[in-house]
């Protein structure tokens, strides 16, 4: 079971690392920005999650392979060869930071459900469910104030609602069909409905400041 997890944390911090790196270098930062800009957006979810847990240090502290991984995936996203290939189209560019945004919310919505459970004496719906949004969208979230931009999750896509709906499904078939088929659910529903959001760009309703008397 902790080998699963493991390699979904790993495919989590690699796609999220490429999300931040490539935001940084939208923003026109240098290497050593773009690298940490990746890594924050990478273990922000899991430090802030492991904080909340009591769990100190936070893994990303304790074991410097999550780091690691995505200081090497933000270097290589820099590369000038790599770069090359994703920037020639605005779409491509696009659609790509999308696919791993989604990746990286999914997969580390369901990681910090599965640590609440496993490290909490009585975790509840509202615990399990708080705690895994937080951990799919808080490295979003510092990767978006590091580059001086509004938080997407409060303006943009239907992006932590899909992070709270899939975390919904994922606690609430805990108990019933145990922990990979309901993590798997979970993140089903995750990807499913951002690619429904970013293809036919879903929204919440926004305030509207022309509103105003």
């Amino acid at each position: 079971m902790e080998n699963w997890y493991f390699v979904l944390e790993m495919i989590g911090t690699a796609a999220f690392a490429v999300s931040g790196a490539m935001r940084g270098i939208e923003k026109k930062m240098d290497l050593f920005g773009v690298m940490i800009l990746g890594m924050t957006t990478a273990v922000g979810g899991g430090i802030i999650r492991d904080m909340i847990l009591g769990m100190t240090p936070p893994a990303a502290f304790r074991d410097p392979v999550y780091a690691c991984t995505a200081l090497l995936m933000s270097f290589l996203v820099f590369i000038p060869s790599v770069r090359e290939i994703y920037a020639r189209r605005d779409f491509f560019y696009e659609k790509l930071l999308a696919m791993m945004d989604t990746i990286g919310l999914a997969v580390f919505t369901v990681v910090g459900i599965e640590t609440a459970m496993s490290y909490t004496a009585k975790p509840n719906l509202f615990l399990a469910v708080f705690v895994g949004v937080l951990t799919g969208t808080g490295g979003g979230v510092l990767r978006d104030l590091f580059a001086n931009m509004r938080p997407r999750i409060f303006i943009e896509d239907f992006y932590a609602s899909a992070s709270l709906s899939g975390a919904l499904v994922c606690v609430l078939m805990w108990s019933e069909f145990g922990h990979l088929v309901s993590a798997g659910a979970g993140a089903a529903v995750i990807i499913i409905l951002r690619l429904f959001a970013v293809r036919y760009h879903w929204h919440l309703p926004h305030a509207d400041a022309s509103e105003k008397q």
